[in-house]
């Protein structure tokens, strides 16, 4: 009885933490959230760590984690492990691929500014080009 007083109805979960019922349901599909069971009117009960697990899930998305990933993080601390070093390794990952990222987008910058500081429509072109500029820059 005393478990049973300490579990948060679902609807609490989500006034405390500010994540829809919608969304903890979702969580607890995918394994993210397990509940404790259920009230005699059959809504869902969680534990108090409930609150802490939103935040982490929260949290790692902000920084570009997966659901998936959050998951993995999370069967390895239901395990009695530190996730740390997995999470380490994964936002590594996301460190290198923002740099890709960054690389791309500064070489597609300078082909646009090259585009742009040449902008002068030619009255002598193609017929079937739509927009000579664009079109001529491409190839």
């Amino acid at each position: 009885m005393l478990a049973q007083a300490e579990a948060k109805q679902i609807g609490v979960v989500a006034k405390e933490s500010g994540v829809p019922i919608k969304t903890i349901r979702y969580y607890e599909e995918l394994g993210l959230l397990k509940s404790s069971g259920r009230t005699e009117g059959g809504f869902r009960l969680f534990n108090a760590d409930v609150l802490e697990r939103l935040h982490f899930i929260k949290r790692a998305q902000s920084l570009g984690l997966s659901l998936s990933e959050i998951k993995e993080f999370l069967d390895v601390y239901d395990s009695g492990q530190l996730p740390c070093d997995h999470i380490k390794v994964k936002l590594e990952d996301k460190v290198k691929a923002i740099d890709e990222q960054i690389q791309q987008l500064l070489i597609l910058r300078q082909e646009l500014s090259g585009l742009l500081s040449g902008w002068e429509i030619k009255s002598d072109h193609d017929p079937s080009a739509i927009c000579p500029i664009i079109e001529s820059e491409s190839s």
